[in-house]
């Protein structure tokens, strides 16, 4: 009798919109309205950036992810955290 053990379960990205996902989500120890993230996109291309919730203002404003994305799910987030985005 073959015994086949069940795949691994991997565990879903944070907060997905479109092609990039955002993850390791946490709010500032300095300002409490600026949230930290990680986000990656489908090519693998991943970096750290700060939203100002305040404002709606990245952290670095440009670099490899698409920023049009990245603007939107760190708005989400803003928006989920109970922030004004």
């Amino acid at each position: 009798m073959l015994l086949l053990a069940p795949a691994p379960a991997w565990a879903a990205p944070g907060l997905c919109i479109g092609p990039i996902c955002a993850d390791e989500i946490s709010r500032s120890a300095k300002h409490h309205f600026q949230l930290r993230m990680r986000i990656s996109d489908q090519r693998g291309h991943r970096e750290r950036i700060v939203i100002d919730c305040r404002n709606g203002q990245l952290s670095p404003a440009a670099g490899l992810v698409e920023r049009g994305y990245a603007q939107a799910v760190a708005t989400k987030a803003c928006r989920l955290a109970g922030e004004p985005a």
